[in-house]
């Protein structure tokens, strides 16, 4: 028993850390406490991921052809993160909604517990790091989500963190990045932030290998020693190196079910005025919340320190912290990928200044004892055992029933008028918002079939232009309902369209409460004619 206990005691993976309990706290903090898991359904996109997901593993194939709309039915879709929705599916099927709430809460937490521990390696002291994460957690909090986007969170961190370890210390593993890029591609379009990141290091190192070989033929001219062009002994491996790992993992991001055509197919999207003017997601964020009070702390911090790298020459970690922050500046969807860079960075330049400080300052000084406290606990840190997974299950187990999502969040999706109106949707074509979409996907598909869902990058700017068109209610918008067929309405109760349909004679309501109006085209009236569902 006695070598048992020692063998237990020398065996580190087996010895509970700080690690373990940061990584069940942040689930506790994020997901259990407040609202709990069902925060992470606020978005109805996973309603269609999960009914794509289902359609794959019922068909063993992938969707080429819409299979959701009547208004592009089995128009060219690209179905681009196919992967995330088969698992999300399966998760569904084992334990509903709250399966794939409670797989996206933990991988969102196991991203920021990664987060930390890159700021450790980078030389971070735990009691920088610990605040830094926080802010870090409370600025991507505004894509805490149970959507495909939830692996990328993850996979960036990590493979981020295989980069900059080769950096020191070159080897073959941080090749593993061009199967991982395999991967990652059919999960989600972030695959293309790690190329991206792969190219602007190599431009940066290169920028920094000139300046470096100038700087050596100053110091020769000047000292009148030294060998022309020579590269400086600290300098890490050379920019063609990460060049190519960068070519090499776009390439492998070909290996999807789209080919290079997904590829084009993204970057219209991405440089779509319409889509950038329109979707939410894609604008400048707006400093009003809490969460994005913490990027805006962030991105100062960021800034500066990309200043102070800059003036001692790194300018590839600069450059990296600067493009990521026009990048987040430009678009909302940027901020977690920017503060997951950025703040490693921070984190360990902070770390660097407070050590300096404290190594001049009296050995019995609050700046002094806070140092070496911290200082004692990172290593503690540093480190996950087995009871990392014990203790996530615990709090998953602690969760209390009411935490748990059984529907999506009545506060946001009309769950209470759908449990009161039958849903005899056959033959009826139904206008509803965007989110609402998703949300019939999840319910009611195949038997409907919607107007338009949260898909922006498949509807385009000519039926995005119509439905809001609808939804504000401009001139014309009846002649829309006319030309789509639309026998049903299902919208909030305060849109300008409710207020239009609520005193025209073609149309009447049938359902509604504090959240949203069903109304119904009048029998006789237009070129779709519906009762009430279920009469």
């Amino acid at each position: 028993m006695r070598r048992f206990l020692a063998v237990v005691c020398r065996a580190a993976w087996l010895r509970p850390s700080l690690a373990d309990l940061l990584l069940v706290s942040l689930i506790g903090w994020l997901f259990v406490a407040g609202e709990g898991w069902t925060v992470l359904l606020a978005d109805g996109d996973t309603g269609w991921h999960i009914r794509a997901g289902q359609w794959m593993l019922e068909t063993r194939s992938v969707p080429h052809r819409d299979i959701f709309s009547f208004t592009r039915s089995a128009e060219a879709w690209y179905a681009w993160e196919w992967l995330a929705g088969v698992l999300f599916a399966l998760v569904h099927a084992w334990r509903g909604l709250a399966g794939v709430a409670g797989l996206a809460g933990c991988t969102l937490a196991l991203g920021a517990l990664l987060v930390f521990r890159y700021m450790l390696w980078r030389g971070a002291q735990a009691l920088v790091a610990l605040p830094v994460t926080l802010l870090c957690v409370g600025a991507s909090s505004i894509h805490y989500l149970a959507r495909p986007h939830i692996f990328t969170l993850l996979l960036m961190p990590a493979a981020w963190w295989m980069v900059e370890r080769d950096r020191r210390h070159p080897g073959k593993a941080v090749w593993w990045l061009v199967p991982l890029s395999a991967v990652w591609v059919n999960l989600h379009g972030g695959f293309f932030a790690l190329p991206a990141c792969l190219l602007l290091l190599a431009a940066g190192l290169g920028i920094e290998a000139v300046a470096g070989r100038s700087y050596s033929l100053r110091e020769a001219f000047r000292l009148r020693k030294g060998r022309t062009g020579e590269r400086s002994p600290a300098a890490g491996p050379p920019p063609l190196r990460y060049a190519l790992l960068g070519a090499a993992t776009l390439a492998a991001s070909l290996a999807n079910p789209y080919g290079i055509g997904l590829h084009r197919h993204i970057a219209r999207y991405l440089t779509s005025d319409w889509i950038r003017s329109a979707v939410d997601e894609f604008q400048s964020p707006r400093f009003r919340g809490e969460n994005l009070l913490h990027f805006e702390l962030l991105l100062i911090a960021g800034l500066l320190t990309a200043g102070w790298l800059l003036s001692r020459g790194r300018v590839a970690d600069a450059l990296l912290v600067v493009a990521w922050a026009h990048l987040a500046l430009a678009s909302v969807r940027h901020v977690p990928l920017f503060v997951m860079l950025a703040s490693p960075l921070v984190a360990a330049e902070v770390s660097a200044l407070w050590r300096a400080r404290a190594e001049g300052s009296q050995p019995r000084s609050v700046c002094r004892l806070l140092w070496q406290f911290g200082a004692d606990l990172t290593p503690v840190f540093r480190r996950l055992s087995v009871w990392s997974a014990a203790a996530v299950a615990a709090a998953i187990l602690a969760t209390p029933a009411s935490k748990w999502p059984r529907d999506f969040p009545e506060a946001k999706f009309p769950v209470s008028l759908l449990k009161t109106v039958p849903a005899n949707w056959e033959g009826r074509r139904v206008f509803t918002t965007d989110q609402w979409g998703d949300y019939l996907i999840y319910r009611h598909w195949p038997r409907l079939k919607v107007f338009i869902d949260g898909r922006s990058d498949f509807y385009g700017p000519g039926l995005g232009g119509e439905y809001l068109r609808l939804v504000e209610g401009r001139p014309g918008w009846d002649r829309l309902l006319d030309k789509h067929g639309l026998g049903l309405v299902l919208v909030p109760g305060h849109w300008p369209l409710a207020s239009l349909l609520e005193g025209h004679p073609g149309w009447r309501r049938i359902a509604s409460d504090e959240r949203a109006a069903l109304y119904a085209r009048a029998a006789g009236n237009g070129p779709n004619p519906a009762t009430p569902p279920g009469r």
